[in-house]
C-alpha cells in the first residue's frame, strides 16, 4: 500500500504517553502528562518524579526544594541541562533525590543529601545532577566501576555494577554495610554480596532488595582450606569435651560481612552443609539414626518445655507434634518479648511429660518450623543456623553465640536503636569472633548479645539442619565426614571457608542454559534492612543488617522486585505477585509488571483481549484487594490511555507509560507478550501435575517422567522468553531483536523435542504400565498438542507484525523469514500428528501375529491396500496380497506369510502404459528381485507412487525433505538373504537402483570382507578384500583395482604363505609387469622375482634374485620357467649368458669367470658345456675343440690349443659379454605396454588416441586424488590440479615451448599417480632389482647403460606422442622470437630425459662403473697421493707450466672441479668442467691484465695441475660415465674439447712413472 509505512516512523504523539494520577477512588481519571518527546522511563518520589525522553533527556517535575532558584513548583516538566548530551539510559527515584545513568556507565545524583545519599562529601542540597565514582579498591591500581542500574530509597542509594555487584551509600542499617559510622557518603561495595551474580536492585523506605541468579554447584569456583575467618582470624570451629563425645560447635559470627563457606566440591555437593556434623544425619540417607538419636535427647526438650519462659515455645512445639499446619501461622504464634535464651546446664536435667514419638520425628524431619532457645540447639550439638534444601522454604537463619560474647553497645548499637534495628545475622559461620581492627570487637559483642535474643523468635526447618543444604546462590560444602553420626572424634576434619575470591583461572564456567539473550529464572530474593512491617518476608519483624536469602522464594522463578516504603512485592514469571508474608496476591490475572509506592501498590496484567489492565492495591480500598481500574471509573477509562507498558509509583502517586496502536504494531507486540506468557503458565500448570501424578504408580512416574524431561526443557525456555517479552515492551522494541527470531533455530528444535522428539519406546511401556491406572489422555494430549497449538499462533502474530512494515525493509524480510519456519515446522508436526493417529487406530483394527511383529513404536502407517487398490501382477488366482506401506517398510503380506522390504533399499518407478498394456504398473526394484504392482485406477496408480516415493525419500533425507522424488543413488545397509553368491552377505553403502554402486563395505559369514567401490552390483575400482585361509589360520588380502568383478589392474596381493605380489592382474590372475616377494629378505628361502606374467605364470622377461643360492637370472620366461636367452651371474663371480630351455642352461652360451676366463659353446646344463666350444685364457691362449662334464669340477676337452694371434682383432670383442643377453629393447615391454594402456592406447603412438590419452589421464589424476588412502597435502594436491592441465603452444616448439614441455614432464615424472610417473617408478625399481645386490658386478655396467638408453628412447616416443610438436631426435628447436638469443639447438632425448631419470638410477649405475675402472682408477689414484705430495711451484714446475703463471692461486678453479662428483647427468658434469676452464681463464686473465687465447701446450699442464690438486678419486669412473651417456651433438664442440682434455689429463697421470 502507498501509504503504509514502517512502525518504527511512529510519530511521537502516539508513543511514550505518560499518565499520571493520585490514589484511587470512583472518580479518579488519569492525567496525561504532555510532552514534546517519547517518554522512555519514568520513576516517583515523596512529592517529585522523574522522567526520562527519547535522545536521553531527563525531565523532573513536582515538588524540587534543591532547585533553590525556583521559589514555587513548576508547572511543565523541568529539563535538566546538566544530563542533556550525556545519553542516560535509566533514571531512578527516592523519596526526595534522584539518580540516572549513562550509556558509558556514569551515575548522576541530585537532590537531598543530608544523610549521603547522594554519594558526595558536602551535605545539603544538590541542586544539579552530580556524578559520582564507585571506586574498587579491590583492584590495582583501584578503578572507577561502571554502573548498569541505580535505585533511591528514602535515605539511601543503591547502585548495580556491571560486575553485577551491589553498592550503596547514605544511612541505615538498609545499606548493608559492615560499618558504625553513618553517614556512608562513599559508595561501597555491599560485600555480603560480592560474588553473586546480582540482577535487579530496589529501595524501599527503609529496607533493600536484590534479585540474585541462582548459582548451581558445578559452576562455582574453589580455593583451599584455610581453617580460620579470613577476615577476623579466628577459628571457625571448637570443640569440647560432653560425656564420652566431642562435640564440635561451628557458632563463629565474622562481625565483617564475609559468608564462611566450604572451598571445595565434595560428596555431599548437591545438598551441602555449613556443619559437618547436620551433614552426616540427614534424616533422606539416615532415618533410623536421627530417630534414635532425637529419642535419646528427648529428655532436654523436655527440661526446655518445663523452662518457665518457653511456655510459649513448649505449646507450640507440642501443637507442632500433634500435625499443626502453618508455618507463617505458627511464627505468629509466638508473642511477647524475647525468650531468655541463657538456661544453665542444671536447668537442662528437668523431665517433663512431653515426649516425641516417631510420627513427631517424621514430622518434625519434614515440616517443622518453629522458634527454639539457644538451650535446645546446643543440647543437639549444632548451632540453629542453617541453610536451605533445594525447594524448601524456611524462615531467617540466626546464628547462636555464647553469653560470653555481650558487652557494651557502641555507637553501631546507638544508631540501630534510633533506626529500630538489630544487627542481622551472618549465616553458616563458625567459630568464636575476635575483632582484628578497633570498634569492631564492640560491634560483635552488640550483634551477639542481639542474636540471642532474636534467636527465640526466628523458626528453623529441623529436617534442613539435618540435611544443612546450603542457600542456592552459594556453592555447596563438602562432607569432612567418616562416619553417620552426630558426634564425631577428635580427629575428624574440619571444614573451611570460602574466601571472596570467585573467578580463579583454574575453573571453566559452564554455558548458559539456553542463550545468553535469555533472561534467567532461577533466581533468589535477598533483603535486608528495617522489618517491623515485615517488608523483608522472612516471617517475622526483626531488622537484619546483611543480606538475607528469602528461603520461601527459592524455586518461584521471581523476575522482578518493587520495593514501596514499608512493604515488598515479587513478579514471578508465571504472572504471580508475590507479597512480603510469601502470599500471593494475582489469583486469577497475569501480572508482569508492578511498583510500590508510599501506601499502594499498582499492577500491570493482561486483559481480556491483548490491551492490557491497570489494578491498584492500597488504603483507599479495602485492604489488599484487586480490582481492574476500569470497574471503578467511568468505562473505558483504562482502556483510553491505550496500550500501556509499564507502570511506577511512588508517594501517593502512581504513573503509566502507554502508547497508541497504530497499524497494529503495539497491539501484535502485546498479543505476542500475552500468549506466550499464558502459554507458559498452563505449561507449568502441566509441569506441576506430572511432577505431583502420584496416581500413576513408581514405574509408570518413572516412565512418565522421562518423557516430562523435554517438556520441562520447553516450560524453561518460554519462561525465559515470555520474561524476555516484558523486557521487550519495556524497551526499544526493535522487531530485529526478538528472541524468537535470533534464536529461532533453538525454538524450532526445542519444539520438535517436545512434540515427536519423546523416546516412544517409553511412551510404549507407559501404557502398557498404567493400563489399570488412570487414564493419561489429558495428560498427554497437554504434553504432546499444546506445544503444537501454540506454533500457529507464533506464525499468525509474527505475520501480523510484518503487516506493519513495508515489504522492503529489513524488520519485515526478518519477520516473514521467522514466519514461514515456524509454519512450515507447524504444517510438518501437524502432518506426524495425523500420522500417528491413523497409525494407532491401524493398530487397533488389525491384530494378530504378523502386525505384532511388525509393531514398532516410531513406526507409522502411510497407506494400506485393504480395499484391493493395489495387486501383484501374475499373482495366482485365489491368492491374497495385501500391501502395506509404512514410514520405513513395505510389507507384502500373503496368508499367515509376509515380505518386508526396507524403504531405504527400495526403488520405484512408474511403469508407461505403452509398455504395460493400458495396465496400471509400478515396478518395484529391491537389492534381491524386482516385482510389478498394478493399481486399479490411474488416481490410486498416482497415489501409491507418490505416497512410496515420499516415504522413501523421508527416510533417506528426513522429514520435509523435497518434492517426493528420491535419488536412484543413496547410502543404505542390506542383509542379503536370497543370492547365491551374497547369501547372508551384508553390504553398507552407496547403491544405484538396487545394486551396490559406489564406496562401500561388503562383508560374508566366513569372514571374508571386501571395502572399496562397486559398480551395478560387482567390485569395481580400488578396493580392500580379504579372505581368510582357514588351513593357515591367516588371512589373503588384495588391495587393489577390480573390474566387473573380478581383480584387474595394478594391485597389491598378501598371501597367507608371507608372499606378496605387487603388480597387475586381469580377471583374477596375474598378469602384466609385476613383482612376487617369497620370505624375508634374509630369511632361509627369499627370492624375488620382477617381470612379466601372462595368466598367473612368469612369462617374457624378467628379473629373478635366488638369494638363496646367491644367483639372479636376467632373462627371458615361459610358464614359470627360464627358457630363451638370459644372463645368470652368482656371488663366486661366475657369469653366464646364452640360451634357457626347461629352466637349463641348454645351447649356445658364453661362460666367464673371475678371473676372465671365458668359454663360448654348446651347454646341456647349468654350468655344464657340452660339445663345441672354445676356452680362453685371461692371458690370450685359446683352446678349442669338444668340451664334456661340469665347470666348477672339471671339463673333459678333446681339441687344439693355441698362443694368441697378435693379429686377432675380433678376438677381445668375442670374450666382451653381452651379445647373447636380452637385447634392451626386448627388456621391461609389460611396462611399457601397460603404461600406454592407462593412457587408453590399444597400439602405441596411434595419433587417433591422442586426445584419449590426455583425458585418461586427467581423469586418473582426478581419481587417484579423490579415492587416495593417503591425505595429501596441500602442495601435492596443487601439483595435480596443475598436471590435469595440458601445456598448450602454437606452431613449431620454440625455446619457451620446450621449457614449458619439460617442466611438465619433469613434475609429471616426479607424480606416482601420473603414467609417465608410474612408468618412471617402476623402472627405476625394475632397474635397482637388476643391478643391486648379486646383479652389481662390472660384467653388467654396458648392458646396464644400453638399458637406460633404451629407456630413454622408449620415453621419448610417449612424449612425442603426448606433444606431437616436439622435434625428433636430432632435430632443430628455433629460438624464442622474443628472446636476445638467435640461434638454435638440436633435440636431444638424453639431453631431455636425463635430468629427470638419471638421479633415481645413479648410485647402481655409479657402482657398475667403480667395479669396471676399479684397476684403472686404483692406478690413477696412487699417482695423485704420490704427486700431490710435491709442493706447488715444484710440482707446476715439473708439469711444465709457464713460469710467468706460477704465481698464480688456483684454488677456486681446483674447488670447482671437485663438484663434479656431486652432478649425476652428464650435461650437469660437463657444466662443472667449462666453469673450471673459466676460472682458469679469469685468473690468468687477472695474473696478464689482458685478454688471452689458450693454446693446447699452455692449457694442458695447468689444467693437469688442477686435476691433481683437485682429488678426484674415482675420476675414471665419471669420465667412463659423461662419454658414454653425453650428447652425441656436444663431441665435436666446446665441450666436447673440454671433455677430452679431461680425458687426457686422466690417461697423462696413469702414465706418470715414479
Amino acid at each position: 500500500m502507498d501509504d503504509q509505512r514502517s512502525a518504527s516512523e511512529e510519530s511521537p504523539r502516539v508513543r511514550g504517553l505518560l499518565y499520571l494520577w493520585r490514589g484511587y477512588s470512583s472518580s479518579v481519571a488519569p492525567e496525561r502528562v504532555l510532552l514534546t518527546r517519547p517518554v522512555l522511563q519514568a520513576a516517583l518520589g515523596i512529592s517529585h518524579g522523574i522522567l526520562l525522553a527519547e535522545g536521553g533527556l531527563v525531565f523532573s517535575f513536582g515538588e524540587l526544594p534543591w532547585k533553590q532558584d525556583l521559589k514555587t513548583p513548576p508547572t511543565d516538566p523541568l529539563l535538566e541541562s546538566a544530563l542533556s548530551g550525556r545519553g542516560v539510559v535509566s533514571v531512578a527515584a527516592g523519596s526526595f533525590h534522584c539518580g540516572a545513568v549513562t550509556q558509558d556507565g556514569t551515575l548522576y545524583m541530585w537532590g537531598e543529601n543530608s544523610s549521603g545519599q547522594c554519594g558526595l562529601l558536602e551535605s545539603g542540597l544538590v541542586s544539579d545532577p552530580r556524578p559520582v565514582n564507585l571506586v574498587d579498591s579491590d583492584t590495582l591500581p583501584p578503578q572507577v566501576t561502571r554502573v548498569l542500574e541505580v535505585a533511591c530509597g528514602e535515605h539511601h542509594t543503591l547502585a548495580l555494577s556491571a560486575q553485577h555487584e551491589v553498592w550503596a551509600w547514605g544511612s541505615g542499617c538498609q545499606l548493608g554495610l559492615v560499618t558504625s559510622v553513618f553517614p556512608v557518603r562513599r559508595p561501597q561495595k555491599v560485600e555480603h554480596l560480592a560474588g553473586r551474580h546480582v540482577l535487579q536492585v530496589a529501595c524501599g523506605g527503609f529496607h533493600s532488595l536484590a534479585l540474585v541468579k541462582h548459582v548451581s554447584p558445578q559452576d562455582s569456583t574453589w580455593q583451599a582450606d584455610t581453617g580460620k575467618c579470613g577476615e577476623c582470624n579466628q577459628q571457625l570451629l571448637s570443640m569440647f569435651d560432653k560425656e564420652d563425645h566431642v562435640i564440635i560447635n561451628n557458632s563463629h559470627y565474622c562481625p565483617l560481612g564475609v559468608e564462611l563457606v566450604n572451598t571445595r566440591p565434595g560428596p555431599w555437593s548437591g545438598q551441602a552443609s555449613r556443619c559437618p556434623l547436620s551433614q552426616a544425619v540427614s534424616p533422606s540417607l539416615y532415618p533410623d539414626e536421627l530417630k534414635d538419636y532425637l529419642k535419646r535427647r528427648s529428655r532436654h526438650t523436655r527440661s526446655l518445655m518445663e523452662h518457665p519462659y518457653n511456655t510459649q515455645a513448649g505449646d507450640l512445639l507440642a501443637s507442632v507434634d500433634r500435625g499443626s499446619g502453618d508455618p507463617i501461622m505458627l511464627i505468629n504464634q509466638v508473642s511477647g518479648p524475647c525468650l531468655d535464651c541463657s538456661l544453665s546446664e542444671p536447668d537442662l536435667s528437668v523431665d517433663t511429660q512431653v515426649q516425641l514419638g516417631e510420627d513427631s520425628v517424621s514430622s518434625l524431619a519434614s515440616s517443622l518450623s518453629v522458634s527454639l532457645p539457644e538451650s535446645f540447639t546446643d543440647t543437639l550439638g549444632v548451632d540453629c543456623s542453617f541453610a536451605t534444601m533445594e525447594g524448601a522454604a524456611c524462615a531467617a537463619p540466626y546464628q547462636v553465640n555464647s553469653a560470653e560474647d555481650t558487652g557494651s553497645t557502641s555507637s553501631l548499637c546507638e544508631s540501630s536503636k534510633s533506626e529500630g534495628c538489630v544487627p542481622g545475622p551472618r549465616a553458616n559461620h563458625t567459630g568464636s569472633v575476635t575483632a582484628s581492627r578497633e570498634g569492631k570487637e564492640e560491634a560483635c559483642r552488640f550483634e551477639s548479645k542481639h542474636m540471642k535474643a532474636s534467636s527465640s523468635l526466628t523458626g528453623f526447618l529441623l529436617d534442613e539442619v539435618m540435611m544443612a543444604g546450603r542457600r542456592h546462590s552459594l556453592p555447596p560444602l563438602p562432607s569432612h565426614v567418616s562416619e553417620p553420626y552426630f558426634f564425631l572424634p577428635a580427629s575428624s576434619a574440619l571444614p573451611s571457608r570460602r574466601t571472596t575470591d570467585i573467578r580463579p583461572p583454574t575453573m571453566t564456567r559452564k554455558k548458559e542454559e539456553v542463550a545468553e539473550s535469555l533472561p534467567s529464572l532461577n533466581t533468589e530474593v535477598w533483603t535486608w534492612g528495617r522489618g517491623q512491617e515485615g517488608q523483608l518476608g522472612h516471617g517475622d519483624q526483626l531488622p537484619r543488617l546483611q543480606p538475607l536469602c528469602i528461603k520461601t522464594l527459592n524455586g518461584e522463578e521471581v523476575v522482578k522486585v518493587a520495593a514501596g516504603t514499608h512493604h515488598s512485592l515479587a513478579v514471578t514469571a508465571q504472572c504471580q505477585v508475590i507479597t512480603q508474608h510469601s502470599q500471593a496476591m494475582s489469583e486469577g490475572l497475569r501480572v508482569w509488571d508492578v511498583a510500590a509506592g508510599q501506601d499502594h501498590s499498582v499492577f500491570l496484567a493482561d486483559g481480556d483481549c491483548c490491551q492490557p489492565i491497570l489494578c491498584y492495591s492500597g488504603q483507599q480500598v479495602s485492604t489488599f484487594s484487586l480490582a481492574p481500574l476500569g470497574q471503578y471509573s467511568s468505562p473505558g477509562s483504562s482502556r483510553s490511555m491505550g496500550y500501556i507498558s509499564s507502570v511506577c509509583g511512588g508517594g501517593g502517586s502512581c504513573l503509566a507509560l502507554a502508547d497508541h496502536n497504530v497499524m497494529g504494531f503495539i497491539s501484535g507486540l502485546h498479543e505476542l507478550a500475552a500468549a506466550d506468557r499464558k502459554f507458559y503458565c498452563r505449561l507449568r500448570d502441566i509441569q506441576k501435575r506430572v511432577s505431583l501424578s502420584t496416581v500413576l504408580g513408581k514405574t509408570s512416574s518413572l516412565l512418565f517422567q522421562s518423557l516430562a524431561d523435554s517438556h520441562n526443557r520447553l516450560c524453561h525456555l518460554m519462561g525465559q522468553h515470555s520474561v524476555s517479552m516484558t523486557a521487550f515492551l519495556h524497551g526499544g522494541r526493535d522487531v530485529k531483536s526478538l528472541v524468537i527470531l535470533k534464536q529461532a533455530s533453538t525454538f524450532l528444535d526445542t519444539y520438535k523435542e517436545e512434540c515427536f522428539g519423546k523416546k516412544l519406546e517409553v511412551l510404549r511401556h507407559l501404557s502398557e504400565c498404567s493400563a489399570d491406572k488412570v487414564s493419561l489422555g489429558d495428560l498427554l494430549v497437554l504434553l504432546f498438542y499444546m506445544p503444537l497449538q501454540h506454533l500457529h499462533v507464533y506464525n499468525r502474530l509474527l505475520l501480523k507484525l510484518a503487516t506493519c512494515f513495508d515489504v522492503s525493509t529489513v524488520e519485515y524480510q526478518k519477520l516473514q523469514e521467522g514466519c514461514s519456519r515456524y509454519e512450515a515446522l507447524s504444517v510438518s508436526l501437524g502432518r506426524r500428528q495425523k500420522e500417528a493417529e491413523s497409525t494407532n487406530q491401524f493398530w487397533k483394527t488389525n491384530s494378530g501375529k504378523t502386525i505384532d511383529v511388525l509393531r514398532r513404536p516410531q513406526r507409522r502407517l502411510v497407506c494400506e491396500s485393504s480395499d484391493k487398490s493395489l495387486t501383484l501382477q501374475n499373482a495366482g488366482r485365489f491368492s491374497v496380497n495385501w500391501f502395506v506401506l509404512f514410514n520405513d517398510l513395505l510389507v507384502h503380506a500373503q496368508f499367515s506369510s509376509h515380505h518386508v522390504y526396507p524403504l531405504v533399499t527400495l526403488w520405484v518407478e512408474p511403469i508407461t502404459e505403452e509398455a504395460s498394456s493400458n495396465l496400471y504398473g509400478i515396478k518395484v526394484t529391491t537389492p534381491e528381485e524386482s516385482f510389478t504392482l498394478l493399481a486399479s485406477s490411474p488416481q490410486e496408480k498416482a497415489r501409491w507412487l507418490r505416497a512410496m516415493n515420499q516415504a522413501v525419500e523421508a527416510v533417506l533425507m528426513g522429514e520435509d525433505s523435497g518434492a517426493g522424488v528420491p535419488a536412484d543413488s543413496r547410502t543404505a545397509s542390506y542383509v542379503f538373504s536370497k543370492d547365491l553368491l551374497l547369501k547372508d552377505a551384508s553390504y553398507s553403502g552407496r547403491w544405484l537402483s538396487g545394486k551396490p554402486h559406489g564406496k562401500g563395505t561388503m562383508k560374508w559369514p566366513d569372514g571374508r570382507t571386501y571395502t572399496g567401490t562397486f559398480k551395478h552390483g560387482l567390485k569395481d575400482g580400488y578396493g580392500d578384500y580379504f579372505m581368510p585361509n582357514k588351513t593357515l589360520n591367516k588371512c589373503d588380502r588384495y588391495q587393489g583395482h577390480w573390474k566387473e568383478g573380478k581383480m584387474q589392474g595394478f594391485g597389491k596381493y598378501k598371501y597367507a604363505t608371507g608372499e606378496v605380489y605387487e603388480g597387475s592382474f586381469h580377471e583374477n590372475m596375474r598378469q602384466g609387469h609385476g613383482m612376487l616377494s617369497s620370505g624375508k629378505l634374509i630369511g632361509p628361502s627369499s627370492s624375488v622375482f620382477i617381470g612379466q606374467w601372462l595368466q598367473d605364470k612368469k612369462t617374457g622377461y624378467g628379473v629373478f634374485d635366488n638369494m638363496t643360492r646367491g644367483e639372479k637370472y636376467m632373462g627371458l620366461w615361459l610358464e614359470d620357467q627360464r627358457h630363451g636367452n638370459g644372463v645368470l651371474v652368482t656371488q663366486t663371480g661366475l657369469y653366464y649368458e646364452g640360451a634357457f630351455s626347461n629352466n637349463k642352461m641348454m645351447g649356445t652360451g658364453f661362460l666367464m669367470s673371475e678371473d676372465d676366463t671365458t668359454f663360448q659353446g654348446e651347454f646341456s646344463d647349468d654350468w655344464t658345456p657340452n660339445g663345441k666350444g672354445t676356452l680362453s685364457m685371461p692371458h690370450g691362449d685359446v683352446i678349442e675343440g669338444l668340451f664334456t662334464g661340469e665347470w666348477t669340477s672339471g671339463l673333459n676337452i678333446t681339441g687344439t690349443y693355441r698362443k694368441p694371434d697378435l693379429y686377432d682383432a675380433d678376438r677381445k670383442e668375442r670374450t666382451q659379454p653381452g651379445r647373447l643377453s636380452v637385447p634392451p629393447e626386448m627388456k621391461w615391454r609389460a611396462v611399457f605396454s601397460e603404461c600406454w594402456s592407462r593412457l587408453g592406447c590399444e597400439a602405441p603412438g596411434l595419433p587417433c588416441e591422442r586426445r584419449k590419452a590426455w583425458e585418461n589421464i586427467a581423469v586418473t589424476l582426478t581419481s587417484g586424488r579423490r579415492d587416495s588412502p593417503k591425505v595429501l597435502s596441500r602442495s601435492q594436491t596443487r601439483m595435480l590440479e596443475k598436471l590435469e592441465l595440458i601445456p598448450q603452444h602454437c606452431g613449431p616448439v620454440t625455446a619457451r615451448s620446450y621449457d614449458l614441455v619439460r617442466r611438465y614432464l619433469a613434475k609429471a615424472c616426479e607424480t606416482p599417480l601420473h603414467p609417465l610417473g608410474w612408468l618412471v617408478e617402476t623402472l627405476v625399481t625394475a632397474y635397482r632389482m637388476t643391478y643391486v645386490g648379486v646383479g652389481s658386478t662390472r660384467r653388467l655396467r654396458q648392458q646396464a647403460v644400453d638399458e637406460i638408453k633404451s629407456f630413454i628412447n622408449r620415453i621419448f616416443q610417449l612424449v612425442r606422442f603426448l606433444f606431437p610438436d616436439m622435434p625428433e631426435e636430432g632435430g632443430f628447436i628455433i629460438a624464442d622470437p622474443t628472446s636476445c638469443v638467435s640461434s638454435s639447438w638440436v633435440v636431444c632425448s638424453s639431453t631431455l630425459l636425463l635430468p629427470v631419470l638419471l638421479p633415481r638410477l645413479y648410485p647402481p649405475l655409479f657402482s657398475l662403473y667403480s667395479l669396471d675402472k676399479e684397476r684403472e682408477d686404483s692406478l690413477y689414484w696412487n699417482c695423485v697421493l704420490r704427486l700431490n705430495k710435491q709442493p706447488d711451484l715444484t710440482l707446476l714446475e715439473n708439469l711444465g707450466v709457464l713460469p710467468s703463471t706460477k704465481d698464480a692461486c688456483w684454488a677456486s678453479a681446483v674447488e670447482t672441479l671437485q663438484l663434479i662428483s656431486t652432478k649425476f647427468t652428464p650435461s650437469d658434469k660437463l657444466q662443472v668442467i667449462r666453469q673450471t676452464f673459466e676460472e682458469l681463464t679469469q685468473e690468468v686473465q687477472a695474473l696478464f691484465h689482458k685478454n688471452i687465447m689458450w693454446s693446447m701446450d699452455d692449457l694442458f699442464p695447468l689444467f693437469l695441475y688442477v686435476v691433481l690438486r683437485a682429488r678426484i678419486k674415482k675420476l675414471g669412473s665419471e669420465v667412463s660415465l659423461i662419454d658414454d651417456l653425453m650428447d652425441p651433438s656436444l663431441q665435436h664442440g666446446e665441450l666436447g674439447l673440454m671433455f677430452t682434455t679431461l680425458k687426457a689429463c686422466y690417461f697423462q697421470i696413469q702414465q706418470e712413472s715414479p
